[in-house]
């Protein structure tokens, strides 16, 4: 039975650091091994020139394994990031950002997944990411 974005935004709200929960992420869509969250524009998030920053995108990024291994395993279970690389493509500005996590291989303890990142307004690519997770219970 596959989560509900309902569910996956209790998720995101009851576990993750109030700064975490500031960047207004949400969920947009889930599958059995994918999950697309929403970065909202803001401002706030921007650095000079107006690009959003990319501590932003790698947040987003990180938060959006979390909620790709909830779904794939049905519920959220404790886990840690191990590793993070992020590549960042061109400039996002006045843009809301869809971050949408693929797993390539969810096993007992090690989660992999594969993220890519891009600005609503255009469909262009921003970022990518890749993501490793040990799952904690």
């Amino acid at each position: 039975m596959t989560m509900t974005t309902a569910e996956a935004d209790k998720i995101l709200s009851a576990n993750f650091a109030p700064w975490v929960l500031e960047l207004g992420l949400s969920v947009e869509d889930l599958g059995e091994d994918r999950a697309v969250l929403r970065l909202p524009w803001s401002a706030r998030l921007a650095r000079e020139g107006g690009a959003l920053s990319g501590q932003a995108l790698m947040a987003a990024a990180d938060t959006a394994t979390v909620i790709a291994v909830s779904a794939a395993r049905g519920a959220f279970v404790p886990m840690t990031t191990v590793q993070q690389s992020t590549s960042f493509q061109r400039a996002v500005t006045d843009s809301d950002v869809l971050i949408r996590a693929v797993l390539t291989k969810l096993g007992r303890r090690m989660a992999f997944a594969d993220i890519s990142m891009t600005a609503a307004r255009t469909g262009e690519l921003a970022a990518h990411a890749s993501t490793v997770y040990a799952l904690l219970g």
